[in-house]
């Protein structure tokens, strides 16, 4: 293994500088400690994994303040045939961090110099914790109380993890005082927070065609319908070379994936900003409110370095396998584009991912969905949508379309109508335990 840095740093074994270990990444710009590696890179190995996964886990979170829920993550690793503990960490929020049993003092906190791990003066420990610019939204009060959370619960039931009757202290959804934090109003059935995706003419925002509204629910809800949304905009094309020919979508769906889900997470919604999705001609851009989280530099950023503005969101993300490693969202877009793709401003950052090889996007977004049905039938925006969800499973029902693409009931029975006078699809069985049938 490469030697240590300002980002790793190896432990042979679990010892007593652990916590000394993590908080001076929580307080730099994050990285990443490995357990069973000696100093020189060289494997030693791991014995009792699962023991050591539970005492670094326990120690993270019952040594260390303020509260590190969301900002690490332990995975099992092999390495030349040994098992060893990798512990990611993000770069925390709340800084200054330190040790539980002694306090904000020199003694409690610490930063990472290099390779090094260093305590922090008191002037820089007071300076640090004035900075603290940014409110959290725990501790912001939701607009509204009467808050209900049937969306959040499918969700997490989905992904087998079944809340209790004490989910909202458990995510961190109430305010020091026990009321219902701006995080738990995001993740609401219902709220206010506006959620679109704009689609124009050309490549200005001078002719809008459409502006769908996917907001007013949970954010996960939203994401959902805005990754759904944006995938039947995501048309295939071919690339004719003089060996083949070459068909692939006009962005790389995994890097437009971890795009849209980054820009919700870390998202600033302090000012009740949201991300702005829009479709162009010739690209598609994501636009999300807050620039660079505050401690973050550019070149941090594009060494995928994690410091997660929502930590509590990014939590219930990661619980829901929406996102995996801390910094992995990142490093799946760069594999596909480079850093051209991102500006910043003070306020706002912006990721475009441009056609590339495409001569211009066709009038019809939903080409490929008419094209695979009949060349002489067109379907609108929302009669693809429908039909694909239909497609992916036949035995769908009304409530669930609604659930899955964000229509309201009329939406959803007049686009089911036009597809059967359309004769794309037909209803088979009784109404109740029927199913679609695709007909083209």
């Amino acid at each position: 293994m490469n030697s240590e840095n300002h980002l790793v740093e190896y432990k042979r074994e679990l010892s007593e500088t652990f916590e000394r270990s993590v908080i001076a990444f929580l307080n730099s710009t994050g990285g990443h400690i490995y357990i069973g590696v000696n100093d020189d890179g060289s494997v030693y190995g791991v014995k009792d994994i699962d023991h050591v996964q539970r005492q670094v886990a326990d120690r993270i979170l019952n040594n260390i303040k303020p509260n590190a829920i969301g900002l690490f993550e332990v995975v099992t690793e092999e390495k030349d045939n040994k098992n060893i503990v990798h512990v990611a960490i993000s770069g925390g929020p709340e800084k200054p961090y330190y040790l539980k049993k002694a306090g904000m003092t020199p003694e409690g906190c610490f930063v990472r110099v290099g390779s090094s791990v260093h305590g922090m003066s008191e002037k820089i420990i007071l300076e640090t914790f004035a900075s603290r610019a940014k409110i959290s939204l725990a501790k912001i009060p939701a607009p509204r109380q009467d808050l209900t959370f049937s969306q959040l619960k499918i969700y997490y039931e989905e992904s087998k993890k079944p809340l209790n009757s004490q989910f909202a202290k458990t995510l961190e959804l109430l305010t020091p005082d026990g009321k219902y934090n701006y995080n738990a109003y995001l993740l609401a059935d219902e709220n206010g927070v506006s959620i679109k995706v704009a689609r124009y003419k050309g490549t200005d925002k001078y002719d809008l065609i459409e502006n769908e509204e996917f907001g007013y629910c949970s954010v996960i809800k939203a994401v959902k319908s805005v990754l759904m949304r944006l995938q039947v905009a995501n048309i295939t094309h071919a690339q004719i070379t003089p060996m083949e020919r070459i068909e692939k979508p006009l962005v790389d769906p995994v890097a437009l994936r971890e795009a849209v889900i980054n820009a919700v997470v870390h998202n600033d919604y302090t000012k009740e900003v949201p991300p702005l999705f829009e479709i162009f001609s010739d690209r598609m851009e994501i636009t999300n409110y807050g620039g660079l989280v505050e401690g973050l530099s550019k070149e941090d950023f594009f060494n995928c370095c994690s410091m997660p503005r929502n930590r509590e969101l990014m939590r219930i993300f990661h619980d829901l396998d929406m996102v995996e490693q801390l910094g992995s969202g990142m490093r799946r877009i760069l594999r596909s584009y480079d850093e051209k793709a991102f500006s910043f401003t003070d306020h706002f950052m912006r990721t475009s991912f441009y056609f590339e090889g495409l001569r211009r996007l066709g009038d019809r977004i939903n080409d490929r969905i008419n094209d695979r049905i009949n060349d002489r039938i067109k379907l609108t925006e929302t009669e693809s949508l429908i039909y694909a969800e239909i497609k992916r499973n036949p035995s769908i029902t009304v409530p669930l379309l609604m659930h899955e693409t964000g229509y309201s009931e009329p939406t959803i029975n007049r686009t089911l109508k036009a597809l059967r006078e359309k004769s794309c699809i037909a209803r088979v069985g009784a109404r109740k335990n029927g199913r679609w049938q695709i007909l083209k």
